[in-house]
Formats: structure tokens, C-alpha cells, sequence
């Protein structure tokens, strides 16, 4: 059986704490931060994690809203979209995520941009 990027990026506990320095990053970005004021984070964690996990091929079945549904009311524009794709990408760098992992990660994410990004907000 072939290694997926979820076990390549390194389970669960990598993932999380992955997904832990995210937020860090995304919650001091004036940018950016705005779109998390009423939102506990500790569930957004969570749910992230579980997220992520379940698109890197994890042992996971992701069970929130879909992604359109889940960012409609939030008025994202592209350049948001771009900003939390960077701390992404900032953030799998600091993990010493190998390029080609980093690469499929933030093509999983872009796929989801255009039921993220709303054309109002551009």
C-alpha cells in the first residue's frame, strides 16, 4: 500500500499542530483576522484538522457544511483568499514539508476557491 500525503504530512498529530500554527498566523493578519471575531476557535481547530486530514487521503470522512455553504455569508475576496493560501504555505514551510506535499496541499486548498471566494467581494 502506497504512503498517502496524510501520512507523508505525519498523521493526525502533525496535521493538528500543522493546523494550530495556521491559525496563529491567520489570527494576527489584519487582513484576515476579522473573519474569525465570533468564532471559537478551538472548534475551528478541530474542524480544520479534520478537514485537511480527510483531503490529504487520512483515515477520516470530513463532516461540515460544504465549503460554499460554509463561506457565503463571509464575503471573501480573491486577495483573502490569496492571503490565507500564503500563511498556508508559510506555515507547511516552517513544518519542513517536503515542496512536491506542500504543492498538492495548497492544490487541494486552490480547488476550493471558487466555492470560497465570492464574486461580490472582487
Amino acid at each position: 500500500m502506497s504512503e498517502t500525503l496524510y501520512d507523508r504530512l505525519g498523521g493526525r498529530d502533525e496535521i493538528e499542530a500543522v493546523v494550530d500554527q495556521f491559525y496563529d498566523r491567520v489570527l494576527v493578519d489584519e487582513q484576515v483576522a476579522h473573519f474569525f471575531e465570533d468564532v471559537d476557535m478551538q472548534k475551528q481547530r478541530a474542524h480544520q484538522t479534520q478537514f485537511l486530514s480527510a483531503v490529504a487521503g487520512g483515515p477520516v470522512d470530513y463532516s461540515g457544511q460544504d465549503m460554499e455553504s460554509a463561506h457565503a455569508h463571509l464575503n471573501i475576496s480573491r486577495s483573502e483568499f490569496e492571503t490565507i493560501a500564503s500563511h498556508l504555505e508559510a506555515t507547511l514551510e516552517s513544518f519542513d514539508v517536503a515542496e512536491t506535499d506542500r504543492e498538492a496541499v495548497l492544490s487541494e486548498f486552490a480547488s476550493y476557491e471558487s466555492a470560497i471566494v465570492s464574486a461580490a467581494a472582487d
